[in-house]
């Protein structure tokens, strides 16, 4: 049993330029992916796009966060570990993990409407993540008292926060933590004076996007790197991978797909050179 909840979806695989004729899947072939939430919806999209030639494929998706994913793909408990951090550099566990790098993740401050502010300073938000800051008030906002919505350890998307705006410090532990962004995006709707963080595609109205030190999350920000958080999206196998892994991840870097990877809140791979790799953040 792999250490996730498991939402399977089964979808047909076709990579790219390939007819039936240049796959050759066993019976029954089985890809399973794992880990970043931020990355569920993208995923499933070049899923759903695959052609039915191949309906002996299934691939089975799974959120649990990007640590999770790394952990389960180098104990080859999953065939892809999706992921916005780096493994960790000097664990043996890792070694042997082939990066395919699919995007760039833009992430958000998000707030309950309710808080009054339409940007934070880095210093404001670790203030407020930290602990220091209670009340919006403080920073501006409104007579709200603060709730912080974290996540889990396993989430790359909170390494990301805690490696930028912390600076490696801690969060206070006086928060609520939940599973993933959706989970994110709703408990800060719904709950008076909450801040949280997602990936730029799970955003909706229910919530508003902050600016960070002044700057709005947009494409032309992120490429000229006035915007800061942002990090690869990567799928990482356990050595080169071939047929339908193969097939899968060819796909979602295929040209053909990454037309539509803006209409899901990312930037293509054409923009990760142009960020810069070295946003991405290295699990401690």
């Amino acid at each position: 049993m792999r250490k996730a909840v498991m939402f399977l979806v089964a979808f047909t695989l076709f990579a790219g330029g390939c007819s039936k004729e240049d796959q050759v899947f066993t019976p029954r072939t089985e890809v399973t992916v794992l880990g970043s939430t931020a990355l569920l919806p993208l995923i499933r999209a070049a899923a759903k796009d695959f052609m039915a030639v191949n309906p002996e494929v299934s691939v089975i998706v799974s959120g649990g966060g990007s640590i999770t994913g790394l952990y389960q793909v180098a104990a080859g408990a999953a065939d892809i570990g999706a992921s916005n951090v780096k493994p960790p550099a000097r664990d043996p566990l890792y070694q042997g993990l082939v990066d395919h790098v699919i995007g760039v993740v833009p992430f958000l401050l998000i707030t309950h409407p309710d808080v009054g502010v339409n940007g934070l300073t880095q210093e404001q938000a670790f203030d407020i993540f930290t602990g220091k800051v209670k009340n919006w008030r403080t920073v501006g906002g409104n007579e709200v008292e603060v709730t912080i919505v974290n996540r889990l350890k396993s989430s790359g998307a909170r390494e990301l926060i805690k490696d930028i705006i912390l600076e490696g410090g801690e969060f206070t532990g006086n928060a609520m933590v939940v599973n993933s962004d959706g989970e994110v995006r709703d408990a800060v709707a719904n709950t008076p004076g909450a801040i949280g963080y997602i990936s730029a595609g799970y955003l909706g109205d229910s919530v508003k996007a902050l600016e960070y030190n002044g700057v709005r999350c947009s494409e032309r920000n992120v490429v000229n790197g006035t915007y800061p958080l942002v990090a690869a999206a990567h799928m990482y196998t356990k050595g080169r991978p071939s047929g339908a892994v193969k097939a899968f991840i060819d796909f979602i870097t295929s040209d053909s797909f990454q037309i539509r990877v803006k209409r899901m809140g990312l930037l293509p791979v054409s923009a990760v050179g142009r960020v810069g790799l070295e946003k991405s953040v290295a699990t401690p």
